[in-house]
């Protein structure tokens, strides 16, 4: 039997090498051989035994109390949805078998894609594009069904180019991807796609030792686009129900404004193509 991942003891390592000595109050004397804070400062700063807390980062120890995790969260200076993440790495829960399922879109949530008058798609729990209406082909030509958006964004170079930031539209997307796995990193689905992002992308190894967490929620987006030029839409994510992590995810402009004309353009060419 192989044994459960560390991946309470992987984030805690993570986060406090992403802590400086100086952001915990602590003096710098000398060299540093690893970067931010040592595993004795995280154990003096949270008010536990270094040896209690270098259990916990080998995996000796899994089941810490809420308290302890508590002071972790404030030593690691974790924000509200990345201490919701350490909390559900320490939670006592049964270990599920996993197997490759296929995700299938409901009929009735694929017509309503269709239906809609802006960019629109559903993407899956491990960011697959399971449908998506022409609009979203016409914002990017990834956007289709089969796609996945984590690899498009961190290979893809014609994606890249619609982001004027493309290495943080890439690091907020690979931190919605955190939250969404979850614990489950060990998910068949989840294993091939970060085994082969982290042989292929240097900035994917980076960013996903950093174990950011965020959650896909909505947001305002600037598109490069190469046909209309510079697009600001909103983008909405919403659980579609009686699914395993399945999102609607559209893009829409503020009515009446230069984007709003552009966003027309761009589906009056796509429907004339």
């Amino acid at each position: 039997m192989n044994e459960q991942p560390n991946l309470l003891g992987e984030f805690l390592r993570a986060r406090r090498e992403l802590v400086t000595p100086e952001e915990a109050g602590i003096p710098v004397r000398g060299v540093r051989r690893v970067p931010g804070l040592r595993r004795e400062e995280v154990a003096m700063l949270a008010g536990i035994s270094a040896d209690y807390y270098l259990r916990l980062e080998r995996g000796r120890d899994r089941r810490p109390s809420l308290q302890v995790l508590e002071s972790l969260a404030g030593v690691l200076r974790l924000d509200d949805d990345t201490r919701a993440h350490l909390f559900g790495l320490a939670a006592d829960r049964p270990r599920r078998t996993r197997r490759r399922h296929r995700e299938t879109v409901p009929p009735s949530t694929a017509r309503f894609v269709d239906l809609l008058p802006v960019p629109a798609f559903v993407e899956g729990r491990h960011l697959d594009v399971l449908t998506a209406n022409p609009l979203a082909a016409a914002l990017s030509p990834r956007l289709v069904t089969g796609g996945n958006r984590l690899r498009d964004v961190f290979l893809d170079p014609g994606e890249q180019s619609l982001f004027p930031d493309w290495e943080r539209a890439a690091a907020a997307l690979l931190a919605g991807f955190r939250e969404a796995v979850g614990p489950d990193t060990d998910d068949p689905r989840c294993v091939e796609l970060v085994g082969e992002l982290s042989l292929a992308s240097p900035l994917f190894r980076r960013l996903w030792a950093r174990h950011d967490v965020r959650p896909r929620g909505s947001a305002t987006v600037l598109f490069r686009h190469p046909q209309v030029g510079d697009l600001t839409l909103s983008r909405e994510k919403l659980h579609i129900t009686d699914t395993d992590g399945m999102m609607l995810v559209a893009f829409h402009p503020i009515p009446g404004t230069p984007d709003a004309e552009r966003l027309a353009l761009l589906g009056s060419t796509a429907a004339g193509r």
